[in-house]
C-alpha cells in the first residue's frame, strides 16, 4: 500500500529534526490485526483512494490488457474537455455516417444520415456503451476516427498513462489495443477530478434513443448507492471488466478490475474490493493546512521564532491496524536567519508509518519576521556571546 498525499513530494533537506508521534491524536482504538487478505478472480486489479492517490490494492496492475468498452472513458474525456474549453456545447449536433451506423457491437441505434447531440451521444456511449456513438463524435470531432485515436494517445500520455496504446475509439478488440488496470484507474481519476460539471452522466441508470430503453451496464449502480460511475467492458479478448468508483462517508475508492470470467463475477467482485478497501483503510488528516508545525527560531528577527506551517491538509491514507505508529519529522536549518518573507519555503515535514514509503512535504513560514535594526542586532550580538543563543 503506498503512502501518498496529492500535491507532489519533495526531496528532505533540513538539518535539524523534531520527533512527534501522533498515535494518540488519532481517534478511537488500535487495532490489533493487520488488514485482511483479499483477493479478486480478476486477471488485473487495482484499488485506489481518491483523496490521497494511495494504492491499496494492485494485481497485474500495470500489464497490458485488452479495456474494452472502458476505452471509452478517453473518448468521454476528450468531449468533455472541449466542452470545459467552450470548443463545443451539448446542444450542438454531429452527423452520423455509414460507418458509424454499420459499427457492431453496443448500439445507441443512431440513423444514417441523422444529426445526433452531443448530449445524448455521451449519454449513447456512457450509459448505452455504443460503439456508434463513439464513432460518431470521433468522426465529428477529428474529422476521422484515426485522427481522433491520436488525440486519445496523445493525451493518454499527458495523464501518466504508460501502458496504454489505443487503436480505436469505442475499444473493439483490434491488435496493438491495450490499456492497463492502473491506467484506466489514472482516466478515471482525471474524469471525476477534472470534470466535475459533467461527472453525473456516468451514473445515470438509462437512456431511451430512438425508441430504444436501455440500462446502464454497470452492475453495482443497482445495488450500491454509493457508486456513482464509472465504465464496464466486455470482449472475449478481454473478459469482463469494470471501472468503478464509490464515495462513503466523504471518502471516494476507485477500483479497476479486467478479465473476470462472468457478468456475475462482474458484479460481486467489484463491490467485494471496494468493501475492503472501506473497511480496513481510512483516511487522516495528521496536520492541518496553516497550522503551526513547530516554531523555528529565527536569527536576528524582530520575532523570536517563525511557525512553520503546510499550504494544504496532510491527509494521509493508512491501514486502521497503523494509526497508532505514524511519526512526524520536521527538518529545517536553524536558526533561521531573518528577513523571513511569510510563505518562504523553511524546511520538510517526513511522515513515516510501518509497511509504507515514507512522505515528505515543505514547510513554509507562516508569518513575515523583519530583520532587527543596527542596535537590536548589536543586542542579539551580545546575549549569544553571553548566553549562547539567539535571544533579544
Amino acid at each position: 500500500m503506498g503512502l501518498h498525499v496529492k500535491g507532489g513530494v519533495h526531496a528532505m533537506t533540513g538539518l535539524r529534526s523534531a520527533l512527534v508521534l501522533l498515535g494518540l491524536s488519532l481517534a478511537g482504538p488500535a487495532l490489533a490485526d493487520p488488514p485482511a487478505p483479499i483477493d479478486v478472480g480478476a486477471q488485473q486489479a487495482f484499488l485506489m483512494d481518491y483523496n490521497t492517490g494511495a494504492v491499496l490494492y494492485a494485481k497485474n496492475a500495470d500489464q497490458e490488457m485488452t479495456p474494452s468498452s472502458m476505452t471509452k472513458m478517453m473518448t468521454v474525456y476528450l468531449v468533455f474537455q472541449k466542452l470545459a474549453h467552450g470548443d463545443l456545447k451539448l446542444t450542438d449536433t454531429l452527423p452520423v455516417s455509414e460507418r458509424a451506423w454499420k459499427q457492431g457491437g453496443s448500439k445507441m441505434f443512431v440513423m444514417i444520415g441523422s444529426r445526433v447531440s452531443i448530449d445524448d451521444l455521451l449519454q449513447g456511449v456512457i450509459v448505452q456503451s455504443g460503439n456508434d456513438a463513439c464513432i460518431v463524435l470521433a468522426q465529428g470531432l477529428a474529422g476521422n476516427e484515426p485522427a481522433f485515436v491520436e488525440r486519445m494517445n496523445r493525451e493518454a500520455k499527458a495523464l501518466g498513462m504508460t501502458h496504454t496504446h489505443f487503436v480505436d475509439s469505442d475499444g473493439w478488440p483490434v491488435p496493438d489495443h491495450y490499456s492497463s488496470a492502473h491506467d484506466l484507474a489514472i482516466l478515471a481519476d482525471h474524469l471525476i477530478h477534472d470534470f466535475p460539471q459533467y461527472y453525473h452522466y456516468f451514473k445515470e441508470i438509462d437512456f431511451t434513443y430512438n425508441r430504444v430503453h436501455q440500462g446502464n451496464r454497470n452492475p453495482l449502480l443497482y445495488t450500491d448507492k454509493s457508486v456513482d460511475g464509472l465504465k464496464t467492458g466486455h470482449t472475449d479478448a478481454g473478459g469482463f471488466g469494470l471501472t468503478v468508483s464509490a464515495v462513503r462517508d466523504g471518502r471516494r475508492l476507485i477500483a479497476v478490475l479486467n478479465g473476470m470470467a462472468s457478468s456475475q463475477e462482474r458484479a460481486q467482485d467489484p463491490e467485494a474490493l471496494l468493501d475492503w478497501g472501506f473497511r480496513e483503510f481510512s483516511d487522516y488528516t495528521l496536520l492541518k493546512k496553516g497550522v503551526a508545525v513547530e516554531q523555528a527560531p529565527v536569527w536576528l528577527g524582530r520575532a523570536a521564532a517563525v511557525p512553520l506551517v503546510l499550504h494544504q491538509d496532510l491527509v494521509v491514507t493508512l491501514p486502521r491496524s497503523e494509526r497508532d505508529q505514524v511519526k512526524v519529522t520536521v527538518d529545517y536549518h536553524g536558526p533561521v536567519p531573518a528577513p523571513v518573507a511569510a510563505g518562504q519555503e523553511i524546511g520538510t515535514v517526513t511522515i513515516t508509518a510501518p509497511g509504507v514509503a515514507n512522505m515528505v512535504e515543505p514547510l513554509y513560514a507562516g508569518a513575515t519576521v523583519a530583520k532587527l535594526g543596527p542596535f537590536g542586532r548589536i543586542k542579539a550580538m551580545i546575549a549569544y556571546l553571553i548566553r549562547g543563543d539567539g535571544a533579544k
